[in-house]
């Protein structure tokens, strides 16, 4: 009886707090979508320090990717299981540990070490916070206000790591990482005070984790390590195989197991799918411009950090209001229109990139950067609202995931084969251009696809897992 009224009156003790949860929800959000993108003005600076070639870059930025999209699923049932609120702690005190070891790291080894793990610390506490959130607000309105909030904080982070990550590692790449510490501190602090969240029991699909993270890491290790050997020899083609099986595998499991952690009966809505690829191309064709844009302002053109980074300054600007006219434009003329008109923009940036990388124009690549971000932030408000709308009664939660478990294997996928272009014998600015063009192709195919969409008006919705 006394725990029956325990649990009934936790509700009404959290509503003390609704806003410090937000904010610390929302500020772990922001965290965790920063370290992807603020490591890639400092790449030349960690080459310097640490030494590595082209491939140690890219297992810097995509080993931290790797692991946040290869966890991500079995994340939100973890989070189920121990509590949004114990989930989340953990994570953040996880991802404290790593961005310290990240800083102090010696090796280009431990760095990447260091980073795979911060990125399993993001996949722990991604799902938390909005588990989080969801538990604070209990009214639909304020709930919906309060996601939105907490969907910002990934927005404006997704935008300002560039810009960020060249001022710091203007002074030290090292800063990059140090400067997660005291936010994490004060975040721990803080989170003493949110009240405990109920647990729920839950199966955790151990077959299926498994092979996802096989068939992901052996296919990241062929495309980054196939540069030098060669993609055509033994031990490559070895790993292509052990992904395909990997992969393969995880898509059989899920159609067997008793309790799968992406039933495939998700993926039967066309506009699901068309959202979830147009996800994908989104975060591969952003990743990838700014993982290219980086070296080549700084490798090609003799940019200083602080002033590449500032090359993205506008892009920021302009992406934090095409968010918000994304939603005026889907409440108007419904998903189809933001959509493709938004996966538009970013291909003709990426066609003009393709054009200005044989010059040596900042303002040209500058501006171009600002077409294709803006682009994004138009076309990516809507996804959410398609995937969460076309969802089976009680899988809202795991179709979340899913999309933005697909955004991160677009985003490692981007570091991989772009840094593989521009290592081979091609040279840079070839690489460049053949790595951009891939991009255009697809983003032509996305915004096709996004004409078949509904012109009704979606659900107002936000993006991220259980």
């Amino acid at each position: 009886m006394d725990s029956t009224r325990e649990l009934a009156a936790r509700p009404a003790d959290r509503r003390a707090s609704p806003r410090l949860t937000l904010a610390l929800a929302s500020s772990g959000f922001f965290l965790i979508t920063l370290d992807v993108l603020i490591v890639n003005l400092a790449l030349p600076s960690i080459g310097q320090g640490l030494g590595g070639g082209t491939s140690a870059q890219q297992w810097i930025l995509d080993g931290y990717t790797l692991f946040f999209a290869a966890l991500l699923l079995c994340a939100g049932n973890l989070s189920d299981r121990l509590g949004a609120h114990r989930a989340y702690a953990i994570g953040l005190a996880v991802f404290l540990i790593s961005s310290v070891l990240c800083a102090l790291a010696p090796s280009v080894v431990l760095l990447v070490a260091a980073r795979c793990l911060q990125g399993a610390a993001a996949a722990l506490m991604l799902p938390a916070s909005m588990a989080l959130v969801r538990e604070a607000f209990e009214d639909p309105r304020e709930r919906a206000t309060a996601l939105g909030v907490w969907a910002s904080g990934g927005a404006v982070a997704s935008a300002a790591g560039p810009l960020l990550g060249g001022t710091l590692s203007a002074l030290d790449w090292r800063l990059i990482f140090w400067i997660n510490v005291p936010v994490c501190l004060v975040m721990l602090v803080l989170g003493r005070r949110i009240d405990a969240s109920p647990r729920r029991p839950g199966h955790f699909d151990w077959l299926g984790q498994g092979l996802a993270l096989l068939g992901l890491g052996a296919l990241i290790v062929a495309l980054i390590e196939g540069a030098g050997p060669g993609y055509g020899s033994p031990a490559i083609l070895a790993l292509f195989a052990l992904a395909g099986i990997g992969i393969l595998g995880f898509v059989l499991a899920q159609a067997r197991v008793a309790h799968p952690m992406m039933p495939l009966s998700l993926f039967r809505p066309v506009p699901l799918r068309i959202a979830m690829f147009g996800g994908f191309v989104f975060i591969l064709t952003w990743f990838g411009t700014v993982f290219l844009a980086s070296l080549f302002l700084q490798q090609q053109l003799g940019l200083s950090p602080a002033i590449a980074g500032l090359c993205f300054l506008p892009s920021a600007v302009v992406s934090f209001f095409g968010n918000v006219a994304s939603g005026h434009l889907a409440n108007r003329f419904g998903t189809r229109f933001p959509t493709a008109l938004g996966l538009t923009s970013m291909t003709l940036g990426v066609i003009g990139l393709i054009l200005a990388a044989s010059g040596e124009s900042v303002l040209a690549i500058t501006l171009l950067v600002v077409l294709v971000g803006a682009g994004g932030s138009v076309a990516t408000p809507p996804f959410a609202g398609v995937v969460l709308s076309h969802a089976q009664p009680g899988q809202a939660g795991i179709a979340s995931a899913s999309a933005n478990m697909f955004r991160q294997v677009g985003g490692a996928l981007a570091i991989a084969v772009f840094g593989a272009l521009i290592a081979g014998g091609w040279g840079f600015v070839t690489g460049m251009q053949v790595a951009l063009a891939s991009a255009a192709v697809l983003g032509v195919i996305a915004a096709l696809l996004c004409l078949r969409l509904d012109r009704t008006i979606e659900p107002a919705s936000v993006p991220g897992p259980r």
